[in-house]
């Protein structure tokens, strides 16, 4: 009699919600709980009770964290989730947007910001990206992000912006507005593995570690422009 494999049940991405008002958490949680892609493993009221929570559950991948919090900011936790926990993605929650308050979440190391009037579907989609490893902001957040890029690109004495090729800049903008390989390659015309290798190129000029910081890189440098 053949024997067939029971179906496997697709993979999940294990969140963790921290924000110090309940009602909202209760709120992300409705909103997720349709969602099979998504399983909130444990939630947290502050800072100090979120570096519990991940304490106890070293499955955790991604953190929804509330910027402003007493005691313990979204900012700080992050930074102290980048020292004690380097694999967790942090995807920021506020309801403000404006270009200090999104640059400090990157410069903490997030890996992404949305308002709290997000839909349903976005909310998905940013704990999805964050998950595999990509950024997400809010539509809004990337408007400010933008409306920033006319900033000097160099200080007086500062070290040269190394040049990029067509090609590079080409990659880095679809980078930035979060693409994956695949999506590259194919508005390119090329291959994944050429995409990868022009991807660590541009990392290696910059003096990039991550794609986060690839980012800032280029909106500091106004190489998205």
């Amino acid at each position: 009699m053949p024997m067939f494999a029971a179906p496997t049940a697709p993979s999940r991405t294990n969140l963790l919600l921290v924000d110090d008002h309940q009602m909202v958490i209760e709120g992300i949680k409705t909103l997720l709980k349709t969602d099979a892609s998504v399983r909130v493993v444990a939630q947290a009221n502050s800072g100090a009770e979120a570096l519990r929570r991940l304490r106890q559950h070293p499955e955790i991948q991604v953190a929804l964290v509330d910027l402003n919090m007493p005691e313990m900011s979204g900012v700080e936790l992050t930074q102290h989730l980048r020292t004690e926990f380097p694999t967790v993605r942090v995807l920021a929650l506020s309801m403000f947007h404006d270009h200090a308050s999104v640059m400090e979440v990157l410069e903490a190391g997030g890996a992404g910001y949305l308002l709290k009037n997000t839909t349903k579907a976005e909310l998905s989609a940013a704990i999805a990206n964050v998950a595999a490893g990509r950024t997400h902001f809010s539509q809004e957040v990337g408007q400010t992000l933008l409306q920033h890029l006319d900033v000097p690109a160099q200080r007086p004495g500062a070290a040269p912006v190394v040049e990029l090729t067509a090609r590079e800049k080409e990659i880095l903008r679809l980078v930035a507005e979060e693409k994956s390989n695949q999506d590259i390659a194919t508005a390119l015309f090329i291959s994944e593995r050429t995409v990868e290798t022009h991807r660590k190129n541009i990392l290696t000029k910059t003096s990039c570690k991550s794609v986060v910081g690839l980012i800032q890189y280029a909106i500091k440098h106004k190489l998205l422009a």
